[in-house]
């Protein structure tokens, strides 16, 4: 009778196992239109359309979003404030989420220090072992450490001893790995002097061509009036100490002018005022002079490794810390099997596994010394995942933004492995893809569009894949096609000669780079196309890099900002209206006074997720209401910017509006493809593609 009870109740579910989806209604982010979708647990789920069909708004901005913001409210108010604080999506409906881990496309950290290995910890792990195994013993891991500097001292500390103070002379030292002429980097930076300054002139007749260095203005007078030197005479004829002065001197205070100002050298003065910056902050006439003006060149003293000469003299088996970071991780990995050292093998064991998911994720063809910053996307994307491939976790949620971007199709197998690995363990994948090679393994698709922006933002189908084959979609339609190939091709009009390239894996690689066509480089994952392309181009060829950097901007910078298109646009409304072009600028004197021209009002909570709400008085317009009177064409600037570009491009090519130089630009975006976007679009909002 009990065991006839004890069947019955097996037949019934378990309460806890009735969560077996994500359920997601009323999805309003970026251009989503109030969808609602079911994705299935523990499955492969993968999510297709065209590049701004909202795939990433839906999987990244709102359901990992959403996942990272509840795990954020379960720490204590006080770590709460140390952390990020996001505001929820905009969604009326988040049930059954799981913990989510993003593996997005975001390059990694461009700091110079920053590499394969520090990203991965397999270099810290490489410094304990040498610490322990390595001949002869230099110190414990931090001197094997490029991130640490030697240094000692010694001074007097005072004590309370016995009621008593009690003066006595301490010594420290710290022993690191740092290689003192690069200072950890594996490369110096020198500046052209001939770019800076004509010797054969003098002050006085333009000598110095640093940019914002004009004679009459305080950076030339520093150094015309400042009494070290003749401002008549030539540079060229410069005694020993006088260009010392010019260009070496440390800072110090002196009258120049009549003004108590700080004199300093020019080579420590420029280093300080613009090769401190960021590149990209730059305006473009000064990164134009940086290019041109600077010169990196590997470190003379440690050979482009950044470690010091101990920490190259310390060896395994002959191979010293330098030697390991700079072999190809596949070798690395079979060096390290070899090792067989009781004392250490637990570290070996761990070493062992993270070299090994270099190689089984393609990434065996880097080395440990790579700079971070140098890797692409997709390279990027795959080292994070390093970290997921050995973790104990199941039922958790992993979300990929094209993890096979850059992928050839033979690496592509590979991935879809390490995909279904992570589902077969109880696991839920959300990938976004474009590949159908990576659509054919899901078991459930969601498909978003049918456009891109405003044409977008809605589920066109949901379902297995042969559904999907068959249901019409654009992604339906496309996924059996394939390309053909042209019957005709172009004349090249010349070439680019590329000679002994080395750079990363080259090995003296040369190549005529043929002029006036389309030109493709291909090869497997990390075959040197990337190397060939953009580190060995002589930068004599006035090649413009076109790369996967993300653009930089705040809330404040849209499509019409960035490409230029806003200063057209502001001085056709200043003619037509007879007022400074300034008014038309919501960053400037156009500006709404209540929000400064942001269309919304942030209001900070503190630990809690800030609320921003759109202005009451210009309604998200961003403009005072006394700009808005003016108009061109029938539109006020607000109504321009909220223009979608294939709409602007109409407006502004002919009738009263007719601008040719804004219409120029649009014409350009219309042609790549972004015709569905707004003028007024903020950056932040913008997909990879």
């Amino acid at each position: 009778m009990s065991r006839a009870t004890t069947n019955d109740r097996s037949a019934v579910p378990h309460a806890a196992d009735s969560h077996d989806m994500i359920r997601v209604h009323g999805a309003r982010e970026n251009n989503l239109r109030d969808i609602s979708v079911e994705i299935p647990k523990r499955r492969l789920t993968v999510f297709t359309g065209v590049s701004g069909s909202g795939k990433s708004s839906l999987v990244f901005d709102t359901v990992a979003a959403e996942s990272q913001r509840l795990i954020n409210e379960t720490y204590s108010a006080f770590v709460q404030g140390f952390m990020p604080a996001a505001a929820r999506p905009d969604v009326d409906v988040l049930d059954g989420l799981t913990t989510v881990i993003a593996v997005d496309q975001q390059r990694m950290g461009g700091d110079p220090r920053s590499t394969v290995g520090t990203a991965t910890d397999a270099n810290a792990m490489l410094r304990i072992l040498f610490s322990r195994l390595g001949a002869p013993h230099i110190g414990g891991p931090k001197a094997y450490s490029f991130n640490v500097a030697s240094v000692s001292g010694a001074g007097a500390v005072t004590l309370a001893r016995g009621g008593q103070k009690v003066k006595e002379r301490r010594e420290f030292s710290v022993t690191g790995g740092m290689c003192p002429r690069c200072e950890g980097r594996g490369t110096v930076t020198d500046l052209d002097l001939t770019q800076l300054f004509d010797d054969s002139k003098s002050l006085n007749e333009g000598a110095l061509t640093v940019p914002g260095y004009k004679p009459g203005g305080w950076n030339h007078r520093l150094y015309s009036e400042s009494g070290l030197f003749d401002p008549d005479r030539p540079i060229r004829s410069f005694t020993k100490k006088q260009l010392a002065d010019f260009l070496h001197r440390e800072p110090v205070r002196m009258k120049i002018a009549g003004i108590n100002m700080t004199y300093e050298g020019l080579l420590p003065r420029i280093r300080k005022s613009m090769l401190a910056k960021d590149k990209e902050a730059m305006q473009p006439h000064i990164r134009e002079f940086v290019e041109r003006a600077v010169t990196f060149t590997t470190c003379p003293d440690c050979g482009g490794t950044r470690l010091s000469a101990g920490a190259r003299s310390s060896k395994i088996k002959g191979i010293s810390i330098a030697d390991a970071c700079a072999m190809q991780i596949s070798d690395l990995a079979k060096w390290v099997s070899g090792l067989d050292e009781p004392s250490v093998a637990p570290l070996l064991a761990k070493l062992r596994h993270t070299l090994d998911s270099f190689v089984e994720i393609g990434l065996g063809y880097l080395s440990l010394d790579r700079a971070a910053g140098t890797l692409s996307g997709g390279e990027a994307q795959r080292v994070k995942m390093i970290r997921h491939l050995g973790s104990a976790l199941t039922d958790v949620t992993y979300v990929f933004d094209e993890p096979t971007t850059g992928l050839h199709p033979h690496d592509i197998q590979r991935m879809n492995g390490l995909l279904l690995r992570l589902r077969d363990k109880g696991n839920t994948v959300l990938v976004v893809e474009h590949k159908p090679e990576v659509i054919a393994i899901a078991d459930h698709v969601v498909d978003l569009g049918p456009g891109a922006g405003a044409a977008g933002g809605t589920v066109c189908f949901e379902g297995g894949v042969e559904g999907l084959r068959s249901s019409g979609t654009v992604t339906g339609r496309h996924f059996d096609d394939r390309a053909a190939l042209k019957e005709s091709l172009r004349e090249p009009s010349g070439v680019l000669e590329i000679r002994g390239a080395s750079a990363h894996n080259l090995r003296g690689v040369d190549v005529d780079v043929p002029l006036g066509v389309l030109t493709v480089v291909t090869g497997v994952a990390g075959s040197g196309k990337s190397s060939l392309i953009h580190g060995s181009v002589p930068a004599s060829a006035g090649v413009v890099s076109v790369d996967q950097t993300p653009i930089r901007g705040s809330r404040r910078s849209n499509p019409a900002t960035y490409t230029g298109l806003l200063e057209p646009v502001r001085k056709a409304f200043a003619k037509a209206n007879g007022v400074k072009p300034a008014l038309f600028s919501a960053n400037s004197e156009g500006a709404c006074p209540t929000c400064n021209g942001a269309g919304v009002v942030y209001t900070d909570l503190a630990m809690m997720a800030g609320v921003a709400t759109t202005c009451e008085d210009c309604e998200g317009k961003r403009f005072d209401a006394s700009v808005l009177e003016y108009r061109l064409g029938g539109r006020d600037i607000s109504e321009v910017l909220e223009m979608p570009v294939a709409e602007a491009a109409e407006f502004f090519g002919s009738g009263e509006a007719r601008t040719p130089a804004a219409h120029r630009i649009l014409e350009r975006l219309v042609d790549v493809g972004l015709g569905y976007l707004t003028l007024g679009q903020p950056l932040t909002t913008l997909s990879g593609g």
